[in-house]
């Protein structure tokens, strides 16, 4: 064999031994860990990866979507509100038992409150605060009079009725009626 002869031999047997080792490099970042792949220490994961577990969402945080200034936060998805200061410091959350009738995403300002009346679903309420209409229906927080202090599911409107009492307990409805005075704002999202 002449030295060129060998030297083109050499190249191929290289560019082969690269070509392999390639390919076995890629089957092994394929398998699942344990079964024949080892981690690299200091190997970024792939991208689409995470090392660490995924991070759950604080169903208390205040929604990023939620607006700013002074303002009453209704969650629809999480049955939840927040009053949050015109600082956008959140004074109260708390859960509430949502009514029949959503209103749709967005902002409205509280029209009219009342101290105690009978609701639409013929219970005793008290500390009534109305922020918007839906096809007739009045949309409001509001606290059963006499039910639990602790849950508003207890004093939760009828299932099937067209109501808009958004219910919440007796010491929230407190809360309530005390930041939630005529005009203020109140963001309601998803």
């Amino acid at each position: 064999m002449s030295a060129s002869s060998s030297g083109i031999v050499a190249g191929l047997t290289a560019a082969a031994l690269a070509t392999v080792g390639y390919l076995a490099h890629q089957a092994a970042e394929s398998l699942p860990a344990g079964l024949g792949r080892t981690a690299h220490a200091g190997a970024a994961p792939a991208a689409g990866t995470s090392k660490a577990p995924p991070v759950k969402k604080d169903p208390t945080a205040l929604p990023g979507d939620s607006g700013k200034g002074a303002r009453v936060v209704y969650s629809l998805r999480g049955d939840r509100v927040w009053l949050v200061a015109g600082d956008e410091a959140v004074s109260r959350t708390f859960e509430v038992e949502p009514s029949a009738v959503d209103p749709a995403p967005g902002s409205y300002s509280v029209t009219s409150r009342s101290n105690s009346v009978t609701g639409s679903d013929g219970v005793p309420v008290e500390h009534v605060v109305r922020f918007a209409t839906v096809d007739g229906v009045v949309v409001g927080f509001s606290s059963a009079v006499g039910g639990p202090s602790a849950s508003p599911s207890a004093s939760a409107p009828a299932p099937k009725a067209r109501t808009g009492g958004i219910r919440e307990s007796r010491a929230d409805g407190d809360a309530m009626w005390t930041f939630a005075t005529i005009g203020r704002t109140v963001v309601v999202v998803r």
